[in-house]
């Protein structure tokens, strides 16, 4: 037994200590729920955005697709063609498309083209 004139003041084993000696163990709360990574996501209303992004690139601009409908596969032919289309890179990050450079206008003219309801978004 600790002498009297001593008190646990932190102990690893139980988190805070309340009161002297007795550890303070208590049930943590859940955490809360996290917005999935990359921001905030666009609403599914059928619209396809089309974004300019820099952030998290080295300084490079990037043109950033969302609201796409379809399978992984059609994103992955839809995502060819663009590629194609304007002569440049690009990637899929889960459902959007990434595409290097400013091409925001002629990818709203070709996701047009293919009948799809496009809204240029952000700056």
């Amino acid at each position: 037994m600790p002498d009297s004139n001593s008190r646990l003041v932190y102990s690893t084993d139980g988190g805070r200590v309340k009161g002297g000696l007795q550890p303070h163990n208590r049930k943590l709360d859940p955490p809360a729920k996290q917005p999935p990574a990359g921001g905030s996501r666009p609403p599914a209303d059928g619209i396809v955005r089309i974004m300019r992004d820099r952030k998290g690139r080295g300084g490079k601009t990037a043109t950033t697709i969302t609201g796409l409908p379809g399978s992984e596969a059609e994103l992955d032919a839809l995502l060819k063609q663009l590629k194609a289309k304007c002569g440049t890179g690009g990637s899929r990050e889960g459902r959007d498309l990434v595409l290097q450079g400013d091409l925001r206008e002629r990818l709203q003219a070709e996701l047009e083209a293919l009948g799809h309801r496009v809204k240029l978004a952000g700056g």
